[in-house]
């Protein structure tokens, strides 16, 4: 009778959002509820990363029907704009696992003061890029290694898009909390509806629509742009409304807490340091590629553009690990958060097999999306079939380090990406490229990268240490 019981009052719990895992060990061992509790975390996130994604194709079609150097002009300038999202990374890791952890020991005043004290930094690290980004908009271009034709609408694009580094550090923040608290739904609402009207701007400023002038790349900044800083006040009100998980007060006034902010940047630093190890990797990367000419790194932005598709599914899972890995070890429980992880990373692995023959079979139809050149689409198709190869690599490396930075152990994904990126996709792209095997060389060092993470991460879970962390 009392395992009759147990059940449907568990499944009760698990759809809720916020709450801390609550499992008996008789329910970790239905997989039914464990995979439940997973995909009611996983959804919410995997359909807003999958439809910003997505978005994000649409924008770039959009922008490669103009030409193939409007193409390139964001490709270039899109690199050093992840440079800029690995500074907000590092609190965001920091935030996401603080919150989980004190949800998981129902210390919720300690919960509010970290989003408050992620908030104060996340004002000050945004202005300081938004600032940078705009001054140095055309040195940063000319750095990149962008061509004579090239320069101008790449410095317009990462120029207008800078301004809104503000925008994402607020964003980005204010999601961090809300899904380490287990509110996957709310940032999943607000960045949808942000995106569709990005790509409604899009169509509108880039091809001259309604009245407006055709503004092509610069077009397409600004409606980037003008969607973040909509995401943004969609955020602030889902804090600051009297339903939310944090009801903060607008009436109140934060005061800086430095211990807490001294746990969030000891947790998200190593993070911080490896998304600015990763980032900074792939500015060579992609300098080495552009090397090769326009038409060949317009196939391979269209590689990397759909390579964030493929890492959407990842990124999902990988958040559902990092907030059900701190809420298990806040409430006590190891056994549950390595059934979690594991777990997790299976139904992750299901996924990205459907990603694999998405790519390896159907990459010369999806890149004809993107142009008509057939020179770009045959290129594309050829990084495609690589980039199916590697989707059970990404898979592993984002769930389970993922799950090691919702325990604090953010160095060993730190380590793994600095001996990957740089010791390994840098320098045999070049030697590849230099070998004269071109775009498939410089991809071919992509995968070895994938490969050597994905063991060493693997490996570190399975090792157990992190569940002696202390955050």
């Amino acid at each position: 009778m009392n395992s009759a019981k147990t059940k449907p009052s568990t499944r009760k719990k698990i759809t809720r959002a916020g709450r801390l895992v609550d499992l008996s060990p008789q329910d970790l061992t239905d997989i039914k509820i464990v995979d439940k509790y997973i995909w009611n975390l996983t959804l919410p996130a995997l359909i807003e990363l999958m439809l910003a994604t997505l978005f994000n194709m649409v924008d770039l079609v959009m922008v490669g029907k103009v030409s193939t150097i409007a193409l390139a002009a964001v490709g270039i300038a899109n690199q050093p704009n992840m440079l800029i999202l690995s500074v907000f990374q590092s609190l965001n890791v920091g935030t996401m696992a603080l919150v989980a952890r004190f949800t998981g020991t129902k210390d919720y005043k300690l919960r509010r003061t970290v989003l408050q004290q992620t908030l104060i930094l996340s004002v000050l690290f945004g202005l300081v890029c938004s600032t940078l980004g705009y001054l140095y908009a055309r040195k940063i271009a000319i750095f990149m290694g962008a061509e004579p034709d090239v320069i101008a609408p790449a410095t317009s694009y990462f120029a207008i898009t800078s301004l809104g580094a503000l925008f994402v550090s607020i964003t980005m923040g204010i999601g961090a909390a809300l899904r380490g608290a287990g509110d996957t739904v709310t940032p999943m609402r607000y960045n949808v509806i942000a995106n569709f009207l990005n790509v409604i701007g899009n169509y509108i400023l880039i091809f001259g629509k309604f009245g407006f002038p055709a503004l092509g790349v610069t077009g397409a900044a600004l409606s980037t742009t003008i969607s973040r800083g909509i995401a943004t006040v969609l955020a602030l009100y889902a804090i600051y409304r009297s339903d939310s998980l944090y009801r903060l007060s607008i009436y109140k006034a934060f005061k800086i807490n430095i211990p807490i902010i001294k746990r969030i940047l000891n947790i998200g630093l190593p993070s911080g340091l490896e998304q600015l190890i990763l980032r900074t990797g792939q500015i060579e990367f992609t300098r080495t590629v552009s090397g090769l000419g326009t038409t060949i790194f317009a196939a391979h932005q269209i590689g990397l553009n759909l390579m964030g598709l493929s890492f959407a599914p990842n990124q999902a899972f990988g958040m559902t690990a990092t907030t059900l890995m701190g809420q298990s070890l806040g409430a006590g429980q190891p056994e549950a958060a390595e059934k979690f992880g594991l777990r997790t990373r299976r139904l992750g692995m299901l996924v990205a097999a459907s990603v694999t023959t998405l790519f390896f079979f159907f990459g010369k139809y999806i890149a004809r999306l993107y142009t008509d050149d057939l020179q770009v689409i045959l290129l594309a198709a050829a990084a495609l079939k690589i980039l199916a190869v590697m989707q059970p690599l990404q898979s592993t490396q984002f769930i389970l380090a993922g799950a090691l930075r919702g325990a604090g152990d953010t160095r060993w994904p730190l380590y793994a990406t600095m001996i990957g990126i740089w010791g390994i996709r840098v320098v045999f792209a070049k030697l590849f490229i230099g070998m004269g095997f071109g775009l498939l060389g410089a991809w071919t060092a992509n995968l070895l990268d994938q490969a050597f993470r994905s063991i060493v991460i693997y490996l570190r879970y399975n090792s157990g240490r992190w569940k002696t962390m202390k955050v």
